[in-house]
């Protein structure tokens, strides 16, 4: 990096600590944590898409799919459960939650079944989201540094601090809006290592003649993830992902409070369409750009030797030091650092709305400037908290990423029939959820521990099942008395019947369609 190089960053920088200023003025909590209720779809809708593309995705994928032995475009069936759970979420899921008038979607489960089960599942997100958090800014400061010259601290200290003080200043407003900034920057950056990388190779022809064919396979329907090698089978990625994204999207703070900060529940479908439809087309691209780069290194001794053995994961980095010129380094690093200040910023923010709904502010009504005072201090503290397991994550971060993938798997699952027990049964009390939900997750753990050939992607359907079947059966069986509230469950039969259904169902069709014809369109 140079001096043009710095500029660029400290504009970008100076620019979000200016939002922060901006948003600054909130006067309660659905200000603070949901922006007033209004925000329309396009916001929100880039702002959860800026979250889901992690500084860790436009790393690791395009490695995965270009380099990594073993890799290609079966990347591409990470997506094959989105459009079916977008679908499920807006028919089913999210209406109950929008309509509970909520900050913390925990509080729902308190209403519902006890005390308990909402400080249980509230003190696992807060855990799990925290130390995620920490790894992942860990994991990009520490290849920034190795490859691009930049000091560890220097790039933490940007990430986190800057983050911090435009999140603490302007609450969700100043995370949704910077989210769709920092969206817009990445997905530039995409374009212009393609751009390079076809122009290093010598254009689309010499691409398409010097790619790896074996990388181009992207759906195996011979897969069901019940043994080793069958990892990315198609089944597996379609029915374990349509519960991993509907629990994601639906009952994970850090997702559910964006749709809980919609105007109503029009902006909340658009939001969900808008995400069903545009995940793919993005992550295609990107996963496009790890082709081309991919291609680029195989070809190029010298630019293959500069990437360690065991490290696919500085391609990218080392694609945009030693083959861009200085101005686009500047930009390609924003890049990296928006994405990596997106899912630190959605962190913070939903953080703390847990902490100050399901624990300070439980079953007590704070008036407006002392529950602000607390609010502000519970995202500096998880701010600092993430900060801190950024700095000292070190040793266990290269071995822990992958773990957390499988952690929240393990809960995922459980997690969602906890939400789908609490709107869709009137009969289910709170001893018999809580049962459900503690054997949903130690049969996962079991599958894990001891049954490692079945593809973690299955545990979200197996756990939501058993959670289902046991939470309700027991219910039915052990003493206990289900609170005596009104069901909010309807099904939105125009949903799951409609237009919308229609477009997400032949989209999912579509994106299948695609991924197989790759091979053949290049």
């Amino acid at each position: 990096m140079n001096t043009l190089d710095y500029i660029i960053v400290a504009v970008y920088a100076i620019g979000f600590l200016g939002l922060g200023y901006i948003f600054k003025e909130q006067k309660d909590g659905q200000d603070y944590f949901l922006g007033g209720k209004s925000f329309g779809w396009l916001p929100l809708g880039l702002s959860i898409m800026a979250t889901q593309l992690s500084a860790i995705s436009f790393i690791s994928a395009p490695a995965f799919v270009g380099l990594r032995e073993g890799g290609g475009l079966e990347w591409l069936s990470f997506e094959f459960g989105v459009p079916i759970a977008m679908l499920f979420l807006m028919a089913v899921l999210i209406p109950p939650l929008y309509k509970a008038g909520i900050v913390s979607i925990y509080e729902y489960l308190e209403r519902r079944f006890s005390a308990s089960t909402r400080l249980l599942l509230s003190g696992v997100f807060l855990i799990s989201r925290a130390f995620a958090t920490g790894v992942m800014v860990y994991a990009v400061s520490i290849i920034i540094e190795s490859v691009l010259d930049v000091l560890f601290f220097t790039t933490l200290g940007i990430i986190g601090i800057i983050t911090l003080i435009y999140s603490l200043q302007g609450g969700m407003k100043a995370v949704v809006y910077g989210d769709m900034i920092q969206m817009i920057i990445l997905f530039f950056g995409i374009v212009v290592c393609m751009v390079y990388g076809l122009s290093e190779i010598g254009g689309w022809d010499a691409f398409v003649s010097q790619v790896d064919r074996t990388r181009l396979d992207a759906v195996d329907f011979s897969g069901w993830g019940f043994q080793s090698g069958e990892e990315f089978g198609f089944w597996p990625m379609v029915l374990g992902g349509f519960f991993l994204y509907v629990s994601y999207y639906g009952t994970d703070q850090s997702q559910a409070q964006r749709t809980l900060s919609a105007r109503d529940m029009g902006v909340v479908r658009k939001t969900l369409l808008f995400n069903g439809l545009i995940r793919f087309p993005v992550t295609l691209t990107y996963c496009i750009m790890g082709l081309i780069i991919g291609t680029l290194a195989l070809s190029t001794p010298a630019f293959l030797a500069e990437i360690p053995r065991d490290k696919p994961d500085m391609m990218i980095p080392i694609f945009i030091r030693d083959y861009l010129p200085h101005g686009i380094i500047g930009l390609l690093i924003v890049a990296i650092l928006s994405a990596a200040m997106s899912s630190l910023s959605s962190a913070i923010n939903s953080l703390a709305a847990v902490t100050v709904e399901d624990f300070i502010g439980r079953n007590q009504k704070l008036e407006g400037k002392i529950y602000m005072r607390y609010s502000r201090l519970a995202a500096l503290f998880w701010g600092v908290v993430c900060i801190v397991l950024a700095a000292f994550a070190g040793e266990i971060a290269d071995t822990v990423i992958e773990a957390i993938n499988k952690i929240g798997s393990v809960f995922y699952g459980p997690i969602l029939a906890t939400f789908l027990l609490a709107v869709m049964t009137k009969r289910t009390h709170a001893l018999g959820v809580n049962l459900g939900l503690a054997v949903g997750v130690l049969c996962n753990i079991y599958l894990w521990l001891f049954v490692p050939e079945i593809f973690w992607f299955w545990w979200n359907a197996i756990g939501a099942a058993i959670t289902l079947v046991l939470g309700y059966g027991s219910s039915r069986l052990l003493p206990g008395r289900a609170r005596e509230v009104i069901i909010d469950f309807e099904m939105d039969w125009k949903r799951l019947l409609g237009w919308e259904a229609g477009l997400l169902v032949g989209f999912f069709v579509l994106m299948v369609l695609t991924s197989m014809g790759i091979k053949y369109l290049i």
